[in-house]
This record gives structure tokens, C-alpha cells and sequence, in this order.
């Protein structure tokens, strides 16, 4: 059975797995129209299989920010594969490229998209990631995803040096029907979330998300206190945390890459969660992470909806990229 035909039949098999790739599909709408637009023009002026062919196909991968590396690690793979195969036509290369990325993404990689929530305790989820990228929205959607599988969830607000940023986690305190944990802004954020393990632990709580600030990532301090933070979690409660999640906006491109480096030194990152991927054409981002961090991205943000926080799933990914070519 083709690679195209298990992947259309695992995501219209259940009224659960069309809701999925419905969300992707929709979300990765200006990746899809972009990458798909180009690459169909390519396959359209090259009937054959030739190396000016791959030239242009490294640069609609590039410009769709799957990044360098992996465009060239990806590249050389269809060739071997054109090679083994025998393809001579580029139209049989559609199905080709998509069954690549998805070996790009898993191979090798024995961790798993599902967050680290335990089953009889508290889970403790870190979130980092410089101002501006939805790392209060993001704490907010999971905080409402959790609640609805009936988890009691607290939220500290652990982002004392930005202006608004303990306001902002109050709404969407208010929105999920969670309790927040704060002190006034200019606190010592390792004093907050120290305050919210014992309000965590006191009021049987099983899920804390904190909050964290989210000044320019080559600030020495920022990095510092984000340790600091860790090392009163690890001292309160010597598993956790549990998670400690970056939030990278996808509309930056290969940005998000320089901020991962400098987040997963200072802090151990345990996954990524990748915003806005529905408002960017360079959706191709997750690809580049996998690949060149070797971080997986466990969430993404597809759209603006209480509900459009999704886990990250490689299949419905490449699905959604190349639906239209099914």
C-alpha cells in the first residue's frame, strides 16, 4: 500500500482522526499553499529527474525554513532513493519527499509526543521562551485542556519583571476557572513558583504550569534566574520539573533555532512548543528543530481557538502539507 493511501486513510478513518487532520490542514493552510504552489510548478517545467531538478527543490525547501542542513541531508536521501527506485518521472517524487519528511522528523528518536503528566502526583511544567512568542496563551490552553480531563490544574505567575505579564495570566486564571499563584510584579520569581509547589501540594493539585520571564535570550541574567528557578523545583520535588517546555513563535522562522540553543543550554528543554504555525509559510521549522536540535516539538498552535492548542503528531503534520496532493 502507497505511503499517500495509509496516511489518507489513517486521518478519514474515525470522526476523531478527521478532527485532527482538519486542524492541520487548516492550520498549515499558507505553509500548504506555498509549498505545494511551488513545488507543483516544479514537478510541471521538470518532467525528468536531473540535478537542476534538486537544485530547485533545495530552494523551495530552504524557503520554507526546513533549514540547510536537514534540506541537504533530505536531498541526498531522494536521490539515493530515485536511484534505487528507478524513478524517472518528477511526478513520482511527490509521494516521496512526503514519506522523507516523516523519516526525518522520527528516525532515531525514541521519545514520544505526549507530555509528562503523572498519573497519582503532581506534574510540575516548566514553560521558557523569550516576550512575545504566546507563552502565557499557550499556559492558558493547556491549563483549559487539562481541566477538561478533569485534572485540577494551578498557575504561577513566575513572569514578575514584565508589565501586564501577571494581569495576563489572571485572565486566563479567570477564563479556565484556574487558581493563580502571584506576588507583586518585581518579586523574586523563584520565590512565586517556591509558593506554588506548596499551594500546588496543599490543595492536591495534579498539574502546576508556571509561568517564566522572557527577556532577550542572550541576557546572562535571564538565563541565570530560569536556572535559579529550576533549582528550587528540583530541591521542592526532586523529579521535576516534569517538563520543561520552550515556546517558539513559527513566524520566526529560523530564529526559533539561535532561541532553542540558548533556552536548552541554560534550562534542559524537554520539548518545544511551536506557536502560530497557522500565521507562517516557513511551517517547514519543526523539520529543522527535529533535526538539528534534536528536541521534540510536543505542541503546536494552529489557530487562535481555546482549542487549537494540538499535540504534536509528525503524520498529520505531513498530512496536512500535502493534502491537496493526495
Amino acid at each position: 500500500m502507497s505511503f499517500f493511501k495509509n496516511l489518507k486513510d489513517k486521518f478519514t478513518s474515525s470522526n476523531e482522526a478527521e478532527e485532527v487532520s482538519d486542524k492541520y490542514k487548516s492550520g498549515l493552510e499558507k505553509t500548504r499553499q506555498s509549498f505545494s504552489t511551488k513545488l507543483n510548478d516544479l514537478i510541471a517545467r521538470y518532467r525528468k529527474v536531473d540535478e537542476d531538478f534538486f537544485e530547485e527543490l533545495e530552494e523551495i525547501l530552504i524557503s520554507a525554513d526546513v533549514g540547510v542542513n536537514t534540506v541537504m541531508d533530505l536531498v541526498e536521501e531522494l536521490e539515493m532513493e530515485v536511484k534505487r527506485r528507478n524513478i524517472k518521472e518528477t511526478n513520482e517524487l511527490k509521494e516521496v519527499i512526503s514519506e522523507k519528511l516523516v523519516t526525518i522528523y522520527t528516525e532515531g528518536d525514541t521519545s514520544t509526543s505526549a507530555l509528562n503528566i503523572k498519573a497519582n502526583d503532581l506534574s510540575v511544567i516548566l514553560f521558557v521562551g523569550v516576550n512575545g512568542v504566546g507563552k502565557t496563551t499557550t499556559i492558558g490552553k493547556l491549563a483549559y485542556q487539562l481541566k477538561q480531563e478533569g485534572k485540577k490544574v494551578l498557575l504561577v505567575a513566575g513572569d514578575t519583571f514584565r508589565a501586564g505579564a501577571i494581569e495576563q495570566l489572571d485572565v486566563w486564571g479567570e477564563r479556565t476557572g484556574c487558581d493563580v499563584i502571584k506576588q507583586s510584579a518585581g518579586s523574586d520569581p523563584a520565590a512565586v513558583i517556591y509558593d506554588g509547589i506548596q499551594a500546588a501540594k496543599s490543595r492536591g493539585a495534579d498539574v502546576l504550569l508556571c509561568d517564566t520571564a522572557g527577556r532577550l535570550q542572550n541576557k546572562v541574567n535571564l538565563m541565570n534566574e530560569l536556572s535559579k528557578v529550576k533549582r528550587v523545583i528540583e530541591r521542592e520535588i526532586p523529579d521535576a520539573p516534569h517538563e520543561v517546555l520552550l515556546v517558539l513563535d513559527a513566524t520566526t522562522g529560523q530564529n526559533a533555532l539561535s532561541q532553542a540553543k540558548e533556552f536548552s543550554q541554560a534550562t534542559n528543554v524537554s520539548g518545544i512548543v511551536l506557536t502560530k504555525l497557522d500565521g507562517t509559510a516557513k511551517g517547514g521549522i519543526v523539520l529543522a528543530i527535529r533535526k538539528e536540535l534534536n528536541i521534540p516539538v510536543k505542541l503546536v498552535g494552529l489557530g487562535e481557538q481555546m482549542t487549537d492548542l494540538e499535540v504534536f503528531d509528525p503524520n498529520a503534520f505531513v498530512y496536512g502539507l500535502f493534502s491537496e496532493m493526495m
